[in-house]
């Protein structure tokens, strides 16, 4: 199948100055480029022909933090990104996620982190390695043998390219309880590391607000980190506070990618609650001092003030330890109770980023338990005022009816920073986008277009250019991805094809699953899956692997090694 675009504004990912241009693509690939006008169907063979007059022509957005772990298999026609101009996402985020991992740690990690992915009963989680999980992706109904491009019942929507979770990986070693790693426990950790990275993971990513990956100290991130950099990949943090001790937590990651060599992106890099109103500028000048030094980072960010986690996360690390089924036994004894109360309210519990818990920030966004619906878009000290309970009596009770699985927004964030930041020049985009919950963040509807038209276009904080730079090219370089991230012969047919002038989000915090306006047309591996601004229904995704030679595309890890 030949598709011509003609009379494209053509903004490449490069950053460089827009132009007029015809692209033709052929089967999954940017088959040629041209000066507008010099392209014909008639020339080219086209079987069907674009006019984009008017239209900026880009390639896909890349988001570098997503949480479509499990949503990419449940609802493999994920509309939510796509509609957005997103055609690849990087998983495996905070530290938190389902390979590689072995029964045991399976039970906790689906448990633990319900308010992200939802928990399906009836769903099948057979793999067990990162290798069998990325082969899930590229076949999502596991008894479906379509392998071919246009295989609607064998594949996801976007493509999507996976970090090793630390957590994960600890509590396979570990368990989900505290403790130092013994020499030989880091020995096993590194390996499960080093396979799941010769299997095509990227990188490592951590939670270290979140258990177990919080557990770890520096020096045994360090030797993670090691290994991650040896392989030539990078290390993607969730840091310890984006509160108290902010920029002593970045402080740390900046100083792992120092002493160990392993590339460093920041993910969802912001900060936030009332001590760090304005600070953003001390956290570039950490990260320009060490890039000026050779140290090599990126960052993402979501524009967007709120946060998205789950109420869980607010209980102290040690409250936590052991998984779900402990943590709800110290929720159900009274003097348990009192002392998680004093972390949470007095002291300030590092769950909470060290910030002592604010009731009115925090939002339910969803509930696995039906019972507990109608907390959804309350926050919990208006649950509270409705109740006559006090604040912290609700918030226990929700964990322990919900069984840890409720799913909150934080409203902690401030403008001036999310704007100071965005602008970096180790910027990326990353939605942060949680898809389950009655209420989810806009976020994941509305990330990429946002960055379009509220930022570049209405406010003029960056470039259409520039702004398409941090969210193609640059991320696609931070994750090396072979011929795609830009709009050039050869690469990848990934692109959108959006109206400059009336791209915008359409999602609100009260209307959180709208499309974005303005998406004309949207193209992973050459075949669209927005087309004149409707969905298609196509899967023509792929799983992104890291190949023995560093570089990062679709296949087995046992075919790109020269």
């Amino acid at each position: 199948m030949k598709t011509l675009i003609s009379n494209a504004i053509l903004v490449d990912g490069t950053g460089s100055p827009r132009r007029a241009a015809d692209v033709l693509l052929d089967g999954t690939l940017i088959a040629k480029l041209a000066p507008a006008g010099s392209l014909t169907s008639e020339s080219t063979g086209a079987d069907r022909t674009i006019d984009a007059t008017g239209l900026v022509l880009s390639p896909g957005f890349i988001d570098m933090h997503a949480h479509s772990d499990l949503q990419l298999l449940i609802n493999p026609d994920h509309y939510a990104k796509v509609s957005q101009g997103v055609t690849t996402e990087l998983l495996g985020q905070d530290g938190l996620s389902y390979a590689p991992v072995d029964d045991a740690t399976l039970a906790g990690i689906r448990q633990k982190i319900a308010g992200w992915n939802d928990n399906p009963e009836d769903f099948d989680f057979s793999w067990r390695t990162v290798g069998e999980y990325l082969d899930r992706l590229d076949r999502v109904d596991p008894d479906c043998q379509d392998q071919t491009a246009e295989g609607d019942g064998g594949r996801i929507a976007t493509n999507a390219a996976y970090l090793v979770p630390q957590g994960t990986v600890r509590a396979m070693v570990m368990g989900f309880t505290e403790g130092v790693a013994t020499p030989e426990q880091l020995e096993q950790m590194q390996a499960i590391i080093r396979t799941s990275m010769e299997e095509g993971a990227v990188g490592m990513s951590s939670g270290l607000t979140y258990t177990p990956g919080m557990y770890a100290s520096t020096e045994e991130l360090a030797e993670l980190c090691r290994t991650v950099g040896e392989l030539g990949g990078f290390y993607a943090p969730h840091h310890r506070s984006y509160g108290k001790g902010a920029l002593a937590a970045y402080a740390e990651m900046i100083g792992l990618s120092r002493s160990t060599g392993c590339a460093l992106h920041l993910s969802h890099a912001t900060m936030n609650f009332a001590e760090n109103k304005g600070r953003a500028g001390e956290l570039l000048d950490l990260i320009d001092e060490a890039l000026d030094g050779g140290v090599d980072i990126t960052l993402d960010t979501y524009p967007y003030l709120p946060g998205a986690t789950t109420l869980s996360a607010i209980l102290p690390s040690w409250a936590s330890s052991g998984g779900t089924e402990a943590t709800l036994e110290r929720l159900g004894d009274a003097g348990t109770v009192e002392r998680i109360r004093e972390s949470v309210e007095i002291y300030g519990s590092d769950g909470c980023h060290g910030v002592v818990a604010e009731w009115e920030t925090l939002e339910i966004s969803g509930v696995q338990n039906p019972a507990l619906a109608g907390h959804v878009g309350k926050t919990i000290a208006g649950i509270a005022a409705g109740s006559g309970a006090a604040p912290f009596d609700v918030f226990v009770d929700i964990l322990r009816e919900d069984r840890l699985g409720t799913g909150i927004l934080q409203h902690v964030g401030h403008e001036e920073n999310v704007q100071t930041i965005m602008m970096h020049r180790s910027h990326t985009g990353g939605s942060d986008g949680i898809l389950v919950g009655a209420k989810p963040h806009p976020r994941s509807w509305g990330t990429f277009t946002r960055y379009l038209g509220h930022y570049c276009r209405d406010l003029g904080l960056l470039t259409l250019e520039e702004t398409v730079h941090h969210l193609t090219g640059r991320p696609a370089a931070r994750l090396k991805l072979h011929r795609r991230g830009l709009v050039r012969e050869g690469y990848a047919a990934d692109l959108v094809l959006f109206d400059p002038d009336t791209v915008r989000d359409e999602a609100t915090f009260a209307n959180p699953r709208q499309a974005s306006a303005g998406i004309h047309f949207v193209f992973v591996n050459g075949t669209p899956a927005i087309d004149g601004g409707q969905p298609t229904g196509a899967r023509s995704g792929r799983a992104l692997r890291r190949q023995r030679d560093g570089r990062t595309q679709e296949g087995s890890t046992e075919t790109h090694d020269s």
